[in-house]
């Protein structure tokens, strides 16, 4: 859309609650207001970043729809830097729907998805990782992850992002005399001190930042954890005890998951997915299951961890042996359930690949052994760094940790040409091609496909 298009929404989530907010935001959000609100007392223009108490009608015939709060903020003292309305009206769909329906038939078009934030990034308002911890924030499934965004949303990306594009910059600005003026001599800087100052201030904090990416990754993108092994052995019933709730149907007969069934949870801060699977056998019962198992493989190989559920009332099968021939080495927790019951194999049977894998006994039915099961998986999937405390301030999400990536290739390159003699205009290019690496963080030089892909995830109204 045009930014001179004037937009809408429902800014808050659907369903019943106490209020609704409309947001309009564009060049004639005043006009549209005006065509559907009736200030109970004052009437317009009303006065910017006021709450206004009145009426919302239908334009076309003037009907009486909603008693509602109405605030009028004038640019650029916006969300947007637009001129913006906000229109508080009584919660529930329906409540709301009204009042959308009647500002778009009053002029304003439906927004698009994080529109809003879009306009705002395009405004200047905030830069391109701040918009996208706009919707980390709302997102957000612990206090970790809702940290992490907030000093994202507070600049703390963009800070860096410029302290590291500085002395690149200087050192360009160097090498661009070295080009135009190279009788000036005062004024070019020596190759390998240019190197060694690009190293310290550059490179060493870039490596920095992408350990804090690994160390932090699952504080801030969460984890799954698929529950795997064969019918019967308890995955279900693992899954409620962990999730201490009947999420999923347990039945004495084997294979009643035929689907994924997935449940989230949050542990010592750490956002966690855990997904039930159909059991794997060699042969499925019918089609149904066929799939079922088939999703279940899928996941094997593809979940952040897997808890590998054998009966330890039963004697290890061939079958047993197959799934943990399969389990991918580094990724698994052998769970050793129904130790309630009899044993009936020696732990030391496990084949030896996965000698290396934690390992740990419970009951699903009593609940012993989950305490310790819970610390496990977070010492798992953390390498043992496992508590908030341990979590750096600032971690980059997936997209900028391949743009630092990114920007580290041409910068060690540029690093060996001003140690080597390189030609000045062939290291300023290496310079040119980190610093455009690092402006895709924070939107200096994001191509316009990015931006949709990036804004095409927030919800509506946002």
């Amino acid at each position: 859309m045009s930014d001179n298009t004037t937009i809408a929404a429902v800014a808050t989530p659907v369903g019943p609650g106490g209020i609704a907010i409309v947001r309009i935001s564009g060049p004639a959000a005043e006009k549209v207001a005006a065509r559907v609100f009736r200030p109970a007392k004052t009437g317009f223009p009303l006065k910017s970043h006021k709450l206004c108490l009145g009426n919302v009608v239908d334009p076309k015939t003037d009907r009486l729809l909603d008693q509602v709060l109405c605030c009028f903020m004038r640019a650029p003292a916006t969300y947007t830097r637009e001129d913006v309305v906000e229109i508080h009206s009584h919660g529930g769909p329906l409540a709301a729907r009204r009042v959308l329906d009647a500002v778009l038939a009053a002029g304003a078009s439906l927004a698009e998805p994080g529109e809003f934030t879009r306009r705002a990034f395009l405004a200047g308002r905030i830069d391109l990782s701040q918009a996208e911890a706009v919707a980390e924030l709302i997102g957000a499934r612990s206090q970790v992850e809702a940290d992490l965004a907030m000093a994202q949303l507070s600049g703390g990306l963009k800070e860096l992002a410029e302290t590291l594009g500085k002395p690149l910059i200087e050192v360009l600005a160097h090498l661009e005399v070295a080009l135009d003026f190279p009788d000036e001599e005062a004024e070019i800087i020596e190759g390998p001190v240019a190197a060694e100052r690009l190293a310290r201030e550059v490179l060493e904090p870039l490596n920095l930042l992408l350990a804090d990416y690994d160390s932090g990754r699952v504080f801030r993108e969460g984890i799954k954890a698929a529950i795997v092994g064969q019918p019967n052995v308890g995955k279900s019933s693992l899954l409620n005890a962990l999730l201490q709730s009947e999420r999923a149907i347990v039945t004495p007969q084997p294979g009643t998951t035929r689907d994924l069934i997935e449940a989230d949870a949050v542990w010592d801060g750490l956002p966690l997915t855990l997904v039930d699977t159909a059991g794997l056998e060699t042969e499925a019962a019918d089609e149904a299951e066929a799939q079922g198992q088939a999703r279940a493989a899928l996941r094997l190989a593809t979940a952040d961890l897997i808890l590998l559920v054998l009966d330890r009332s039963q004697p290890l099968s061939n079958e047993d042996r197959r799934i943990m021939t399969a389990a991918p080495a580094g990724r698994t927790l052998l769970v050793l359930n129904k130790i309630d019951l009899a044993p009936a194999f020696n732990p030391a049977e496990v084949p030896d690949f996965l000698g290396s894998a934690p390992m740990v006994e419970v009951s699903a039915l009593t609940g012993q052994g989950l305490a310790n099961l819970r610390e496990k998986i977070s010492q798992t999937v953390t390498s043992g760094a496992h508590r908030p405390e341990a979590v750096p301030a600032l971690v980059p999400n997936l997209r900028h940790k391949q743009a630092l990536e990114a920007s580290r290739k041409p910068l060690k390159r540029a690093i060996a040409g001003l140690k080597n003699g390189l030609a000045p205009e062939l290291t300023a290019v290496e310079i040119n091609l980190t610093l455009e690496e690092l402006g895709t963080i924070t939107g200096q030089t994001t191509p316009d496909h990015i931006l949709d892909e990036i804004f095409g995830k927030f919800c509506l109204g946002k």
